[in-house]
């Protein structure tokens, strides 16, 4: 992790943090498991960590974010143009979901990593897949 992804993932608040570096490791962990994906580059976009599928652009632009303005939430930010949440939706119909571009999850609770898994996959495959 270079120095400013690391220095937003240390502005954040502890628990919070945690949960955030285990989305980050399960990224990097999908990505390893699928050789479609290839080796990400990980930036910050709008100020947020946001994985990005350069070496082969097989997927689309993911990036996650805790924010101050909803401080008992922490989000999987998904490029608003594509279908990925409307599918989401479909799918999981039990998550959290902020218009067409976000996955909501709340600090107090264990995150759904086989849920989460599913939907960073696609991402990450976006334009390798006609549909998930």
């Amino acid at each position: 992790m270079d120095a400013p992804v690391a220095a937003v993932f240390d502005s954040y608040p502890a628990g919070v943090r945690l949960k955030l570096l285990g989305v980050r490791s399960l990224i990097f962990q999908t990505a390893l498991e699928n050789e479609s994906i290839g080796t990400l580059t990980e930036t910050l976009k709008w100020g947020e960590p946001a994985y990005l599928t350069e070496a082969t652009k097989s997927g689309s632009t993911l990036r996650i974010a805790w924010k101050k303005s909803m401080p008992d939430q922490y989000g999987l930010y998904f490029n608003c143009r594509t279908t990925l949440v409307d599918t989401f939706r479909t799918l999981f119909p039990e998550l959290v979901y902020e218009g067409n571009r976000a996955i909501v999850l709340s600090a107090d609770e264990e995150p759904p990593w086989d849920s989460l898994s599913i939907c960073i996959a696609a991402t990450l495959t976006y334009h390798r897949r006609e549909k998930i």
